[in-house]
């Protein structure tokens, strides 16, 4: 787990990148994602699947003890109030590698979860069908997926070479995606619940258009 910010009060925010590719652009938009959370006044935190050393999810670790790399992951991500999911669009779904970390994972980790969906794509299209995809796992696990979303179409042209947004419209997006699940995770408490509803319920649909 790496850049972790602190805040009193905060709630938790991390941000797992379907990514494994080095510079990659899913990194650096999810980045933008969690600097929004934490400019929300929450505590967050990459997990960088790079690091976990998982292994193929095969539906038969109640058998045995997973490995440590699997008990990790599912420790760090429960221990989070909202969780920022990135990743790539490959031939229109979303990345294997966050997929299999997602199979390894469960209710326990996401159910009552605040989500948000980033994803970065190479053609003029977007990463649409791999956010939708996602939002689909999300709901199949009972997860509340904020309203907002981005999808950032050529992403090889968005980001300079810091890895920083080139279009200020753009980061601000990706900021808005992670300051809405800090928000809402914020919210979603025993005894704000119905302030929660009122102001999830009523927040605007994701405006699409090519950001979509």
């Amino acid at each position: 787990m790496t850049k972790v910010k602190r805040a009193a009060r905060a709630v938790r925010v991390v941000g797992i990148c379907g990514s494994l590719r080095p510079g990659s652009y899913t990194r650096m938009a999810l980045d933008a994602a969690l600097a929004g959370a934490a400019e929300a006044g929450a505590e967050t935190g990459l997990i960088d699947l790079r690091a976990y050393e998982l292994p193929m999810c095969t539906g038969n670790d109640k058998k045995t003890t997973p490995p440590p790399g699997v008990l990790r992951l599912r420790d760090e991500v429960r221990a989070a109030r909202g969780i920022l999911l990135a990743t790539p669009e490959y031939h229109g779904g979303y990345s294997g590698v966050l997929k299999n970390a997602l199979d390894l994972m469960g209710f326990e980790e996401f159910e009552g979860k605040m989500i948000g969906l980033v994803g970065v794509a190479g053609g003029k299209m977007g990463a649409g069908s791999a956010l939708d995809g996602l939002r689909e796992v999300a709901r199949a696990l009972h997860a509340w997926v904020v309203p907002e979303q981005a999808s950032i179409p050529q992403a090889w042209q968005a980001f300079d070479e810091k890895g920083r947004c080139k279009d200020a419209e753009l980061e601000k997006r990706l900021g808005e995606v992670g300051r809405q699940v800090a928000h809402f995770a914020r919210l979603h408490t025993a005894e704000k619940a119905g302030e929660f509803l009122r102001l999830f319920e009523s927040a605007a649909e994701n405006p699409g258009g090519e950001n979509r």
